[in-house]
C-alpha cells in the first residue's frame, strides 16, 4: 500500500494562543510567550523563567467523571483536539460509526505522580489518593483519556521519545495510513507546565537565567544564548488517508510526504550531527525531493549551546548552497518538549496557509555555524510550498518531517 497521507484538522494550546487565530497572529508579531514564574523560584530553581500557559476550565464542559482522570497536560490535548476534530468536520456521531485512532507524544505525568505519592506519605493511606489519579499517572494519560472521551475505536497509544515524542507521533501515524492499517489517526504532543516537571532539568543548569528580560531570553542559534525555557501545552492535527478524506468530504489542508529518524547511539544528552544529518536525509529521501526543493525549515534548536551548534551543522551538510530560509518558532514559544514536534508542525501549517514565515525572534549574532544559514529574523512574506520540521531529544532520537501544500 502506498496511501496519500493528509492532514485534515489542526488544534492547537499553548503560551502563544489558545486557538489557531490567536497563534497565528502571534507568529506573525513575533510575540514571545515566556514569562517569570515566582513558584519555581520559591522551590529552589536556579531559573523561574517558563511559557505562560493558561489552565483550560472544563467545569461545564466534560462530566466529573471525565475530568477527575485528566491529567494537566492531557487537560491541554483535549482542547487542542476537540479544535482539530472541528475543523476537520469530524462529528461524534461519525466517529461513534468509524474506526478513528489515537497516537499521542507525551514523556511525562510528572505532577500527578508527585502529588499521589506526597498523599501517600502524608496521611499512610492510599485510599486517599482517589479514583482519577491512577489516570493522570500512567505516561499514556492523553491517549487513554481522549480514546474515552472520543470514543475511539482504533489504533490508541502514546509515544515516549523525549523531545521527539510529538514530531514521531506525527510520523507513525503517517506510517500507518500509508500502509493501509488505518485510515484516520488523532495525532499529537503534549507536555505539562509546572515545577515538578522541570526540577532535574533545571539542576543541569539547561535553562536560561536572563530572567530580567523573559521575552529576550530563548534565542536560538543566536551567539549569546544561554539555556533554552521550558514551555507546554498540546497540539493535535488529524491525519486521513487522501481517498477517504476526499470520500467524506474533509477540509484538506496539508500533506504529509516525507519521515525520517534515527538514533544517535552515542552520548546520551549531547546532540550528535551524524544522526541528524540521517534523520534529514531519509526525510528528504521518503518525500523523493532534493533539499533545494524545501522552501522553509523549522528548526529544533532550543537555545542551548551544544545543540544548537549540532543542528546548524548538520543543516549545512544538507543544505549547503540552497540558502533555505530557517527558523527557530521556541524563540517565541521556548521549548515545548513532547509537544514541540507536533506543535510545529503546527505553526509551520499556518505559516504554509497564510504564506509567511515567522521570525527566529532574539537572534542578534550568529557563532560559527549558525552564521552559515539563512535564519529568518523578521516576519518575512513567503509562498510555502514544501517545508521540513526537526525535532531531537535526549537519548539521540531524532524525528524530521516533510509536509507538503495542497494545490
Amino acid at each position: 500500500m502506498n496511501n496519500r497521507v493528509v492532514i485534515t484538522g489542526l488544534g492547537i494550546w499553548s503560551c502563544i494562543g489558545k486557538n489557531l487565530d490567536e497563534v497565528k497572529d502571534s507568529l506573525i508579531a513575533g510575540k514571545s510567550g515566556i514569562g517569570l514564574d515566582a513558584e519555581r523560584k520559591s522551590w529552589g530553581y536556579r531559573s523561574g523563567l517558563t511559557g505562560i500557559v493558561e489552565k483550560p476550565q472544563l467545569k461545564g464542559v466534560l462530566d466529573r467523571r471525565a475530568r477527575i482522570g485528566l491529567s494537566e497536560e492531557a487537560e491541554y490535548a483535549y482542547m487542542a483536539t476537540l479544535e482539530a476534530m472541528k475543523n476537520a468536520k469530524m462529528e461524534m456521531s461519525w466517529v461513534e460509526k468509524n474506526e478513528v485512532g489515537i497516537l499521542y507524544g507525551n514523556d511525562s505525568s510528572a505532577k500527578a505522580v508527585s502529588e499521589a505519592i506526597d498523599l501517600i506519605r502524608l496521611k499512610k493511606d492510599t485510599t486517599l489518593v482517589g479514583s482519577g489519579s491512577i489516570f493522570q499517572s500512567m505516561n499514556c494519560t492523553v491517549t487513554m483519556n481522549l480514546s474515552t472521551i472520543f470514543k475511539l475505536k482504533g489504533i490508541n497509544f502514546t509515544i515516549s521519545a523525549a523531545c521527539a515524542s510529538g514530531s514521531h507521533s506525527i510520523g507513525l501515524g503517517y506510517l500507518m495510513i500509508k500502509w493501509g492499517l488505518q485510515k484516520h489517526i488523532i495525532c499529537g504532543g503534549a507536555q505539562e507546565v509546572n515545577p515538578y516537571a522541570f526540577g532535574s532539568f533545571d539542576g543541569l543548569s539547561a535553562f536560561s537565567i536572563r530572567e530580567d528580560e523573559p521575552a529576550k531570553a530563548s534565542r536560538p542559534f543566536d551567539k549569546n544564548r544561554d539555556g533554552l525555557i521550558p514551555s507546554g501545552g498540546a497540539a493535535t492535527l488529524i491525519l486521513e488517508s487522501y481517498d477517504s478524506a476526499m470520500e467524506r468530504g474533509a477540509p484538506i489542508i496539508a500533506e504529509v510526504i516525507g519521515y525520517g529518524f534515527s538514533s544517535n547511539g552515542e552520548h546520551i544528552s549531547n546532540s550528535s550531527v551524524d544522526g541528524q544529518i540521517r534523520s534529514l536525509s531519509m526525510a528528504l529521501n521518503d518525500a523523493n525531493l532534493k533539499p533545494a526543493a524545501i522552501d522553509y525549515i523549522n528548526a529544533h534548536a532550543t537555545s542551548t549551546p551544544g545543540g544548537d551548534s549540532a543542528e546548524a551543522q548538520a543543516i549545512d551538510a544538507v543544505f549547503a548552497g540552497c540558502n533555505t530560509m530557517v527558523s527557530s518558532t521556541k524563540s517565541m514559544t521556548g521549548h515545548e518538549c513532547w509537544m514541540a514536534g507536533a506543535s510545529e508542525i503546527v505553526y509551520s501549517t499556518l505559516m504554509m496557509q497564510h504564506n509567511f514565515v515567522a521570525p527566529n525572534i532574539n537572534f542578534e549574532e550568529g557563532d560559527e555555524f549558525s552564521k552559515k544559514l539563512n535564519i529568518v529574523t523578521k516576519t518575512t512574506e513567503k509562498n510555502i510550498d514544501v517545508f521540513l520540521s526537526n525535532s531531537f531529544g535526549f537519548g539521540g532520537t531524532n524525528s524530521s518531517l516533510v509536509i507538503k501544500k495542497i494545490k
